[in-house]
């Protein structure tokens, strides 16, 4: 009993989706979402993180059916083909250019509080992604001592701005619709819009990566996710209500909820809501992922996707390599001049186009593992299960088409390019041998067996 006491249970489970989904993305997205549907933001706030809970389907349905120590990394060992498997591994370099979009959204809030740094753009969030990268060396017990003390205090700004202004917004004009202003692009304009806040609404996929932390894991990390949903769901609809119902929609489509801020707080609360807001929700959603990006390309390096120097460490076990590596790749998007959403788009569209492979997937796996599905636990019945399946493949598709639609053409050409090198080297790879096809055999084998045999 006193084990079980230790683990984790849905309120733990609770408190760290909302965690990890409020900051960064709704911060940096928010007004990109206003711009496509202007005031019905609302809903698209209020339905995409259902939206999005869908689009990562698997991670919860997987997550009732095993016991998914490693979370992604297992899922995807137990199904990808060796082609999609050297994809997922070359992304996991890809996708630090997400530290670029959060290198340049401080940059934006840092402006707000210090004008002048709006002059020198790209020299700024060049010194945030640097200082990022040099907190690593103290290691993750530094990053977490920070993180903590954030928390607090972006609790305090999300109250201060509902709070402040909440009451200062004529709901009758709001859905009125008399200025033109609600549902401004359509039907496109709303799904362009939920494509674009998907990055906001990433954290209501389930923490199937702390399955051996959580008490009873097959129920409660599931059905957490869907209740941190709702509450998501409810925290960024009060957000989109304030920040779309009291500026004309000129003055906020595109730009971040600090302009809104601006007009409705008083100095002080408004200068708090910037720092302890803005810039240090972000921050701690950055250094968080400065933090973990070192294990999962370690464990590819170890596969032999990328080189073995990728391991190097330094004496006190620092990867030095990898994070000069990671350093330069996130560096590029702002060295570019690619703007926030283009940044976020191609970290996307791969996401998802690997959660489309795997929802879809999902169709057979309780015919695949007949034991596992009957001790599910969660009881969804067959068609449930299938028809969320193929809604989260659909929905995945929806986010990769409107994300690309609304790429300028330097982003589009990037996020080709990106498919086609990481495709591309899958294949080499594979076909020149540097990879053992049998060794991924051998590895999605054992996977399967730690996934169906965990308890």
């Amino acid at each position: 009993m006193e084990k079980d006491s230790k683990k984790l249970g849905y309120l733990n489970h609770i408190g760290l989706g909302l965690g990890s989904a409020i900051g960064t993305g709704i911060f940096m997205m928010l007004g990109y979402g206003i711009a496509y549907t202007g005031r019905s933001i609302v809903f698209v706030c209020a339905i995409g993180c259902f939206f999005m809970l869908l689009s990562f389907w698997y991670a919860g349905a997987m997550g009732s059916l095993f016991v998914l120590k490693g979370g992604d990394y297992t899922v995807r060992a137990m199904i990808f083909p060796p082609l999609l498997t050297g994809v997922s591994a070359w992304f996991q370099i890809a996708s630090s250019f997400v530290l670029a979009g959060h290198s340049l959204a401080i940059t934006e809030f840092a402006s707000m509080a210090v004008p002048s740094i709006a002059e020198h753009k790209i020299i700024f969030a060049m010194f945030v992604l640097s200082l990022a990268f040099l907190c690593t060396i103290r290691g993750s017990k530094v990053l977490a001592t920070i993180q903590n003390l954030v928390v607090v205090a972006l609790i305090i700004a999300l109250i201060l701005f509902i709070g402040y202004g909440f009451p200062k917004v004529d709901g009758a004009a709001f859905f009125s619709n008399a200025d033109g202003k609600f549902a401004v692009g359509g039907i496109g304009g709303f799904t362009a819009a939920l494509s674009v806040l998907s990055f906001a609404c990433m954290g209501t996929a389930a923490n199937t990566s702390l399955a051996t932390d959580t008490k009873n894991p097959k129920r409660v990390i599931p059905l957490s996710s869907f209740i941190v949903t709702g509450l998501l769901g409810v925290i960024y609809a009060l957000m989109a209500y304030v920040a779309s119902g009291i500026l004309p929609y000129e003055e906020i489509a595109g730009a971040n909820i600090s302009v809104t801020a601006e007009v409705i707080m008083p100095h002080a609360p408004y200068m708090f809501f910037v720092v302890g807001g803005g810039i240090f929700a972000i921050s701690s959603t950055m250094l968080g992922v400065v933090a973990i990006l070192r294990y999962p390309i370690q464990s590819v390096a170890e596969d032999g996707w990328i080189p073995k120097s990728f391991l190097k460490t330094t004496k006190g076990g620092y990867p030095w390599v990898t994070y000069v590596v990671l350093y330069v790749v996130s560096a590029l998007p702002i060295l570019t001049g690619l703007d926030i959403e283009g940044i976020i788009g191609n970290v996307m569209i791969p996401t998802m186009i690997m959660n489309t492979y795997i929802n879809l997937y999902c169709l057979k796996v309780p015919d695949l593992y007949p034991e596992q599905w009957e001790k599910r636990g969660v009881r969804y019945p067959r068609w449930v299960w299938n028809l969320f399946s193929v809604l989260g493949g659909i929905f995945a598709v929806i986010v990769i088409y409107n994300t690309f639609i609304n790429l300028d053409t330097k982003g589009m050409i990037i996020c080709v390019a990106e498919l086609a090198i990481m495709f591309g080297l899958s294949a080499v790879t594979l076909k020149k041998g540097w990879v053992s096809r049998e060794k991924l055999a051998e590895s999605k084998q054992a996977a399967i067996k730690e996934a169906v045999s965990g308890e």
